[in-house]
C-alpha cells in the first residue's frame, strides 16, 4: 500500500459484479447492497424519510466553504479531474455530532461526522466521513436499530444508556468504534483539532484502466486536540455551540484551519486475498 500527500483548506462495501447468465448478476460475500435486499432496503427508505428531529443523525454541526489543492501527482492510480497533479477545487465541509438533536451541546462525548461536498470540474463529489477510521456496524442491516439505540425512546422521550451499551455488547464488532468513542478523542476540542476518514474503501481507476482500492484520512494540520470528560461537561454548561462558534471566529479572524489527505492505496487483486476483508467497516488497514 501506498501513501500519498494533498491540501484541503477552509476559507470561510463494494466489490466487482460477475455474469452468472445472460439475464441476471451475483456478487460475492463481499459485495454491494443489491436491490433485491428488499428488506434493508424498506427499513432504509422509512429512515430516511422520518423527519422527526429529535431522531435524526447528524442534526447538530456547521461547516465552512474552503479548497482542495493536489499537491502529489497520483495521476498512476485515478483519472478523476478532481485529484490530478495542481488542480485546486472549491470545498465545502460540514463537522457534525450523532447522537444529539439540533440544540444539543457540541461537547458531548460522541462520534463526530466529517463530511465533504467537492465541487469537481466533473460534477460534485459527495463523500460522507467521521473523526474515526472505523464504525460501529459493518451489516447495513444494523445500521437503523444502532442509531435508534443511541437516540431518545418514544414512551418517555429520555435517552436510555441500557439500550445504547446493550446495543453495543450484542455487536460484539462494535467494540473497535467503542474504543475510540470511550478514548480521549471522544471528545475533541474543536472541529479543527481532528481528523477526518472516509471509513469506507472507495475505487479509483487510472487512465489505462487499472483499479485501485483506496481509504482517505484526512489529517488535522492543527494537531490532535481533545477536552478531557470533566471540561467537555463545564463547556457543555457554559457554551453549547463552542465548536460552531470556536470555527467561526477563527475564520473571521483569517486563521483558516487545514488537513493533509493521505491515501492508502490497494492494488485491486491483493484485496482478494488480504489476511481480513478490507472492506470490513469495523477494522483499519495497517499502516
Amino acid at each position: 500500500m501506498a501513501q500519498h500527500e494533498h491540501r484541503l483548506s477552509t476559507t470561510t462495501d463494494a466489490g466487482a459484479l460477475v455474469e452468472s447468465d445472460e439475464h441476471s448478476l451475483t456478487v460475492g460475500p463481499d459485495g454491494p447492497i443489491l436491490l433485491q435486499d428488499h428488506y434493508l432496503i424498506e427499513q432504509m427508505a422509512n429512515f430516511n424519510r422520518e423527519r422527526i428531529p429529535e431522531r435524526q443523525p447528524h442534526a447538530k454541526g456547521g461547516g465552512a466553504f474552503g479548497h482542495f489543492e493536489v499537491t502529489s501527482d497520483v495521476s498512476a492510480y485515478t483519472k478523476a479531474a478532481v485529484f490530478q497533479p495542481g488542480t485546486r477545487t472549491d470545498t465545502l465541509i460540514r463537522f457534525s455530532t450523532v447522537a444529539g438533536e439540533r440544540g444539543s451541546p457540541d461537547t458531548w462525548r460522541d462520534p463526530r461526522g466529517f463530511a465533504l461536498k467537492f465541487y469537481t470540474s466533473e460534477g460534485n463529489y459527495d463523500m460522507v466521513g467521521n473523526n474515526t477510521p472505523v464504525f460501529f456496524v459493518r451489516d447495513p442491516m444494523k445500521f437503523q436499530h444502532f442509531i435508534r439505540s443511541q437516540k431518545r425512546r418514544a414512551d418517555n422521550n429520555l435517552r436510555d444508556h441500557d439500550m445504547q451499551w446493550d446495543f453495543w455488547t450484542l455487536s460484539p464488532e462494535s467494540a473497535h468504534q467503542v474504543t475510540w468513542l470511550m478514548g480521549d478523542r471522544g471528545i475533541p476540542r474543536s472541529w479543527r483539532h481532528m481528523n477526518g476518514y472516509s471509513s469506507h474503501t472507495y475505487l479509483w481507476i487510472n487512465a489505462g484502466g487499472e483499479k485501485f482500492w483506496v481509504k482517505y484520512h484526512f489529517k488535522t494540520d492543527q494537531g490532535i486536540e481533545f477536552f478531557t470528560q470533566d471540561e467537555g461537561d463545564q463547556m457543555a454548561a457554559t457554551d453549547t455551540d463552542y465548536h460552531q462558534r470556536d470555527l467561526y471566529e477563527h475564520i473571521a479572524a483569517g486563521e483558516y484551519p487545514s488537513w493533509t489527505l493521505k491515501m492508502q492505496i490497494m492494488p485491486f487483486e491483493d484485496a482478494k486475498t488480504y489476511r481480513f476483508n478490507p472492506f470490513d467497516l469495523t477494522k483499519v488497514w495497517p499502516h
